[in-house]
């Protein structure tokens, strides 16, 4: 699996840690009725290069451009806030995203607080599934026993980061006096779990997340899942996108399947995104959908039933053509 991802992003990723470019193009300012994509580039933003949204986001771009008159490239960025703002900024032309992210950010909540930004959806893809992992010596059996251990919670301004503060505080903990949290992208915290100078993590992402991956084959059962479905009403009174959800045992070879909080992911564009190159590339999400489970398996949880249910995020007009 491994291979075949380092494959297919050396022909659709470009690499950007501190962010992407637009390459502007006639086709970028305006739309058009129908569902074929203009000639032009635009740019996905990502997340970190150990986690699902890189590597689907490069399975992406390559079918767009293989698919489609667009050219499309894959940046590494740090993920859900992030890639809202640098979305909105222009940075970026599609952005993957938490729903509960998006949600805050439509509704000038949490990072956005008064600040609401215009955005729409092409789809509801796949769910993350909140992957809570601390070492079997750290006496961590709970969210609350994270009370002054050091904890990943993920990279500055990514999904991880809202759902690991929104996780600690239901627990009655607070993010930046109770824990010391490290805010670390997942490959730095992947290094830290392995020798020692981390007791835990918060991860939010796809099954399996090739780092998580890591860390359960270096450290074996020096490694255990935490329960955190205790603080799960609590976070559906934040936002009911939250839900229950189980990491089964086979993911990451371990003796019994771990329950979890899921929270499903959206592919967000800007309003004023064409309506053309919205409904091409939503249709060919579903139409190329074997494709890119190739790339990785979390994709076959991509289900047009359910591709529709983005609010309060509003539908991009052109996904809602590709939709029917």
């Amino acid at each position: 699996m491994r291979r075949l991802t380092i494959g297919l992003l050396a022909l659709a990723v470009v690499v950007s840690g501190c962010g992407g470019k637009r390459t502007a193009s006639p086709s970028d300012t305006g739309g058009g009725a129908g569902c074929e994509a203009a000639d032009g580039r635009i740019t996905i933003a990502t997340g970190n290069s150990g986690g699902v949204y890189f590597v689907v986001g490069g399975g992406l771009a390559k079918l767009i451009s293989d698919n489609t008159k667009l050219k499309a490239s894959a940046a590494e960025t740090g993920a859900s806030v992030q890639n809202i703002q640098q979305l909105v900024a222009g940075s970026y032309d599609v952005a993957f995203s938490l729903a509960d992210t998006a949600a805050d950010a439509v509704q000038g909540k949490g990072a956005f607080d008064g600040k609401p930004v215009k955005v729409s959806a092409l789809s509801r893809i796949y769910p993350n599934y909140t992957q809570v992992l601390v070492r079997a010596d750290s006496g961590i059996n709970s969210v609350a026993d994270m009370k002054g251990k050091r904890i990943s919670t993920g990279s500055p301004k990514s999904g991880t980061e809202v759902i690991a503060g929104r996780l600690l505080q239901a627990a009655g903990l607070s993010i930046d006096t109770d824990v010391q949290a490290q805010r670390l992208d997942l490959a730095k915290t992947a290094d830290g779990m392995k020798d020692g100078s981390l007791d835990g993590l918060v991860w939010s992402g796809g099954l399996p997340t090739a780092q998580i991956t890591d860390i359960t084959t270096s450290l074996k059962e020096k490694v255990k899942f935490v329960d955190i479905t205790p603080q799960l009403d609590a976070l559906k009174k934040v936002n009911p996108v939250y839900d229950r959800g189980t990491i089964p045992a086979a993911t990451y070879s371990q003796a019994a399947d771990a329950p979890t909080i899921v929270v499903p992911n959206v592919l967000l564009v800007k309003d004023d995104f064409p309506a053309n190159n919205a409904c091409a590339i939503t249709k060919l999400l579903f139409d190329k959908k074997s494709d890119l489970e190739k790339v990785h398996p979390a994709t076959k949880d991509i289900a047009r039933d359910k591709a529709s249910a983005t609010d309060p995020v509003p539908l991009h007009p052109g996904a809602k053509q590709a939709l029917g």
